[in-house]
């Protein structure tokens, strides 16, 4: 697979069921685009809670009462992160002559983490380079967290991976897990070599408690309804693009000549 340049950032999100092959999109477009990142929120809040650091803390703290961990935290994290990078600058603060964008935001304070909200007061500016390029895991899941988001850095691309219910239904319940090494299987298209068996280990495969038609039926059904505000904000805004497919295989020719075309210089 030939890699490609981007002749500008891109700030691009991936919508879809579970199942549906986010995880798979993702490596495929970085080793395709080089330029790209990937940034997991979920990632950045285990790494900020294993070294200890002042907002991790906190996030432990909600964690360990029962509580979960308010999306002040997670803006906080992922302002943390882009700002370490050099991909978006407070500009309340430092000089930015080579960024090339800005938006306004107000800091606000909550449970003492300073958060951007509001649009009042020039706050943050971000990268058009190339290489401030990222795919964004995790967040925003709702309508209300893509405003928030919006604030701080505007996403570019959102690109809706749509495969039918009962394809993916059908995908995992033929999914076959070896447990030790994370190795997945599946008898309809990656079966092993040896029905039930690992192919490198030989052990025995077994399937995820999880992996029941009932329960996926019934999590595919509360993703669409709880996504729609999220897909029909983001068109609003004239950044989201849905591809079709009924494997990654399918969507990924379509996503790189799709994004390619956005992002790539002309030759």
């Amino acid at each position: 697979m030939a890699s490609a340049r981007l002749s500008r950032a891109a700030r691009m999100i991936l919508v879809g069921a579970p199942g549906v092959g986010k995880g798979t999109q993702t490596e495929r477009l970085m080793k395709k685009f080089p330029e790209l990142s990937s940034i997991s929120s979920g990632d950045l809040l285990r790494k900020n809670v294993r070294e200890r650091t002042p907002l991790g803390i906190q996030a432990e703290h909600k964690m360990k009462s029962g509580a979960l961990v308010p999306d002040t935290m997670i803006l906080r994290l992922i302002v943390n992160e882009l700002t370490t990078r050099g991909w978006i600058r407070d500009s309340t603060l430092r000089p930015y002559a080579v960024y090339a964008s800005s938006v306004e935001v107000e800091e606000t304070t909550v449970d003492s983490v300073h958060i951007p909200s509001g649009l009042r007061t020039a706050r943050y500016t971000f990268s058009e380079r190339p290489s401030a390029s990222f795919i964004l895991d995790g967040f925003p899941r709702t309508a209300v967290q893509a405003m928030q988001l919006e604030s701080i850095v505007p996403i570019n691309l959102v690109v809706n991976l749509n495969t039918p219910s009962d394809i993916i239904i059908d995908r995992i319940c033929n999914r076959w897990v070896h447990e030790p090494s994370g190795r997945v299987y599946n008898t309809t298209f990656n079966a092993p070599k040896v029905d039930g068996k690992d192919d490198v280990t030989g052990e025995p495969l077994s399937r995820r408690a999880d992996d029941d038609p009932e329960v996926w039926k019934a999590r595919l059904k509360s993703f669409k309804e709880n996504n729609e505000p999220l897909l029909e904000h983001y068109d609003k805004m004239g950044v989201l693009w849905t591809v079709n497919g009924n494997s990654s295989d399918d969507i990924s020719p379509q996503l790189f000549e799709e994004f390619g075309r956005r992002f790539c210089a002309e030759d």
